[in-house]
């Protein structure tokens, strides 16, 4: 169940452990962070700094060697990977740099599949995607298949086909670094209305300092450890967001 109180995310004491030809490879250490409800939080470092792992776990797609998360007060670490894969559809929306859109399926459609997962009747699946197209702008282009719309339209397309569910986290892996500056930033400015007017809870991996400019707090990781001051050394001040580790 979820717990409205707690954190979206609790992160304890996370790391990470590969084999890499019989080595053993650190690619996260001892990470700890929460997420409140409603933060806009960006994860930013150079390559290699474990964002991607990160991104993994938080996402359900990857399992920490230690530590424990908890995802709505509930810890999802030690679920087997079945109920991960529940958890993971119900709770977190995915946005992706290069959409991930079915080609022959409409933007209805595209919308409306996480919900087909979720064993949702085909009325509620289609009242929700179209409401879901609405929120993000795009309620005129339901019929239309993914090689009818721009960039910035197929990210819209996907950003509303992670919110369709509801989720209690939308998690974004770079979902700018497709798209010119202009597309980019109203992209960014359409998340930004989600998180005001529907209480998104927003987390962004990315290497762009801009985009960490916009969000409420910034994440710092180097060689898989919490450091804040990684965003002066690699981006610049990033105005208008808290650093915190």
């Amino acid at each position: 169940m979820r717990d409205i109180e707690a954190p979206v995310v609790r992160l304890q004491h996370v790391g990470k452990v590969f084999d890499a030809n019989g080595q053993a490879f650190q690619a996260l250490d001892e990470v700890s962070f929460d997420i409140a409800r409603g933060e806009m939080v960006a994860i930013m470092g150079p390559s290699g700094s474990g964002k991607s792992t990160l991104m993994n776990i938080i996402g359900l797609l990857d399992v920490p060697t230690s530590g424990s998360y908890l995802l709505d007060g509930e810890d999802v670490s030690e679920l087997d990977r079945t109920r991960q894969a529940q958890v993971r559809n119900a709770r977190i929306g995915f946005v992706f740099q290069n959409f991930n859109l079915l080609p022959r399926m409409t933007a209805l459609a595209n919308v409306a599949l996480p919900l087909v997962y979720g064993r949702v009747s085909a009325r509620e699946r289609e009242e929700r995607a179209r409401a879901a197209l609405a929120a993000v702008g795009l309620d005129t282009k339901a019929a239309s298949l993914p090689n009818q719309l721009s960039g910035g339209q197929k990210q819209r397309v996907a950003i509303a086909r992670a919110l369709v569910t509801e989720p209690s986290l939308l998690l974004a892996d770079e979902p700018t670094g497709a798209l010119d500056t202009r597309t980019g930033s109203e992209i960014l400015e359409l998340f930004r209305r989600l998180n005001e007017d529907r209480g998104v809870t927003l987390v962004v991996i990315t290497h762009d300092a801009e985009v960490g400019r916009q969000m409420d707090r910034v994440i710092g990781l180097r060689d898989g450890r919490l450091v804040p001051q990684i965003l002066e050394t690699y981006y610049g001040v990033v105005a208008g967001a808290r650093v915190a580790a």
